[in-house]
C-alpha cells in the first residue's frame, strides 16, 4: 500500500453517463470520480445493498428507500419511531441469508416508557418489494429521558447472530451507565436472530457483550472476524476500537478527550482492566460509518478503514499496515460532496459509496 497524509484536492467534474456530473477527487491512490447515485434525501442515515445491487436507504425521520436502477420506492411497514434530537429511524442490515429469509433488519430509536431507547427489530420485505411486512421489535434497551447518543449501527456475524451497538445516551461522566454491566447503554448486544441473547457473561445483562462506549457510530467485521467499532468522544477521543467478550472499553473513566468545558475526563488515558483504543482522534472527527475496503477496484487500499466525518467534510482512511502517533496513517479524502458523511460502504461492483448529510445525497466513489 502506498502510505501518505492527504489534504485531498477537489479537481473538476466529468460528464457520465446519462448526463451525471461526477466530481473528481486526488487520492494517494490517484483520481477518484464521485459520482451522485440517489439525491433529495432528508438526513440519511445508513445504506445496505439487496443480493442484486439494489440500496436501502434510511432516513432519520422515518423513511426507508429501496433504490432499483432509476426506480425509488418507499417501503410501507415501518415501526414508530422517535425521531428527536439524535434518534429516529438509524441503521438497516440485509442479513446473508436474505434470498431465502427476505429479513430486514432495522435499529431505531424507539419511544418507550421514561422517553426514548435504542432498539432493533425485523420485518421480511414483500415479493413487489413496497413493504416490511410482520415487523416486530426483537430487542429494545431501557430507555431514557433525551435524544442523545443511541448507538444503534447492526454487524452481522459470521455464524449470523447480531451485533447491535449503543450509546450511553449521555448519562457520562455524571451517570456512568456505560460502566454498569446491568444496563445496555454503553455496550455492544450480541443477540441471535430470534432476539434471545447469544453472549451470557457472568453478573452482566445477558446479551452484553462489551461496555464502557460512549456512543458507537460504525461497526464492521474486520477480515480476521474481529468486530471493529468507531466511536464518539467527547472533545476529542474519538475511537476506533477491535471489540472482544467481555472487555471493558473505558468511557467515561478513561479518555483521549476532554469534556465540552476543557475539564479532564475520569482518570486519564489509561486504567489498568481497560482496553487501549487501536486508533484516536484528537481533536475530535465525529466519525460515523466503517468500512474495511477489500481492495476489489482500488488494490493499494486493501484492508484499510474508512469512516466519514460528521463535523470536518472528509473521508478518512486508515491505514492499518502504517503505524502513527495515534495508531494509523490516516488519509482525509475532502470534496463537494463529501459534507457531513453518515455512513460508507462497500458495493458489490468494489466502488466505494457513502451518504452525505449535507447533500441529502448517496454517491457512488471509484477510479
Amino acid at each position: 500500500m502506498r502510505h501518505f497524509r492527504y489534504a485531498a484536492v477537489v479537481g473538476l467534474g466529468v460528464m457520465l453517463a446519462g448526463g451525471v456530473i461526477a466530481g473528481e477527487v486526488q487520492t494517494s491512490a490517484g483520481v477518484m470520480q464521485i459520482s451522485p447515485v440517489a439525491t433529495g434525501f432528508e438526513e440519511p442515515w445508513a445504506l445496505a445493498f439487496l443480493p442484486d445491487g439494489a440500496v436501502l436507504v434510511t432516513e432519520r425521520a422515518g423513511q426507508l428507500t429501496l433504490l432499483r436502477g432509476e426506480t425509488r420506492q418507499v417501503i410501507a411497514g415501518l415501526p414508530e419511531v422517535f425521531a428527536r434530537g439524535q434518534g429516529g429511524l438509524l441503521d438497516v442490515l440485509v442479513p446473508r441469508d436474505f434470498a431465502q429469509s427476505r429479513e430486514i433488519w432495522l435499529s431505531l430509536a424507539a419511544p418507550v416508557k421514561g422517553g426514548a431507547a435504542t432498539a432493533v427489530g425485523r420485518g421480511h420485505l414483500s415479493q413487489d418489494e413496497t413493504r416490511l411486512e410482520d415487523f416486530r421489535l426483537m430487542f429494545t434497551a431501557e430507555g431514557y429521558l433525551g435524544g442523545r447518543h443511541f448507538g444503534a449501527r447492526l454487524v452481522e456475524a459470521p455464524d449470523g447472530t447480531l451485533f447491535l451497538t449503543t450509546g450511553d445516551r449521555g448519562t457520562g461522566p455524571a451517570g456512568m451507565a456505560a460502566q454498569q454491566a446491568t444496563k445496555a447503554a454503553g455496550k455492544i448486544i450480541h443477540l441471535n436472530r430470534d432476539g434471545s441473547p447469544a453472549t451470557s457473561l457472568p453478573g452482566w445483562q445477558p446479551g452484553v457483550y462489551s461496555l464502557g462506549h460512549r456512543n458507537v457510530q460504525g461497526a464492521e467485521l474486520a477480515p480476521d472476524g474481529r468486530l471493529l467499532t468507531v466511536e464518539h468522544g467527547a472533545r476529542g477521543g474519538d475511537e476506533v476500537n477491535a471489540v472482544q467478550p467481555g472487555r471493558n472499553y473505558g468511557w467515561p473513566v478513561i479518555s483521549y478527550g476532554v469534556n465540552y468545558d476543557d475539564s479532564p475526563i475520569g482518570e486519564g488515558t489509561r486504567k489498568e482492566g481497560m482496553e487501549q483504543p487501536l486508533h484516536y482522534w484528537d481533536p475530535s472527527i465525529a466519525p460515523s460509518g466503517l468500512m474495511v475496503y477489500s481492495g476489489a477496484l482500488v488494490p493499494d487500499w486493501t484492508g484499510d478503514l474508512f469512516t466519514g466525518s460528521l463535523n470536518s467534510g472528509f473521508l478518512s482512511r486508515l491505514d492499518p499496515d502504517r503505524p502513527a502517533g495515534t495508531g494509523f496513517a490516516e488519509e482525509r479524502i475532502a470534496a463537494e460532496e463529501t459534507g457531513r458523511l453518515r455512513d460508507v460502504a462497500e458495493g458489490p461492483d468494489g466502488a466505494i459509496w457513502f451518504l452525505s448529510v449535507e447533500n441529502g445525497a448517496l454517491y457512488r466513489m471509484a477510479p
